[in-house]
C-alpha cells in the first residue's frame, strides 16, 4: 500500500492534461472577451453612423423632405 501511494505521488501522466485544460479555458475566455468587445463597439459605431446619415440627410434635403415611395 505504501508503494502505491509513492507511485501515485510521483506519477505525472495527468499533469499534462490539467495544463491543457487550463490553457484551453484561458483561450476560450479571451475569445469571449474579444467577441464581446468587438460586438459592443461595432453596435456603437453602426448607431453613430446611422445617426450621422440621418442628420446629414435632414440637413441636405430640409425638413419638408419625404423619402420617395417604393
Amino acid at each position: 500500500m505504501l508503494n502505491f501511494i509513492k507511485n501515485f505521488r510521483n506519477d505525472e501522466d495527468g499533469a499534462v492534461t490539467v495544463d491543457w485544460v487550463v490553457l484551453t479555458a484561458a483561450v476560450v475566455a479571451m475569445a469571449i472577451g474579444a467577441y464581446t468587445t468587438i460586438a459592443d463597439n461595432s453596435e456603437a459605431m453602426i448607431s453613430a453612423a446611422g445617426g450621422a446619415i440621418q442628420t446629414e440627410g435632414t440637413s441636405l434635403f430640409g425638413t419638408g423632405y419625404t423619402a420617395p415611395a417604393d
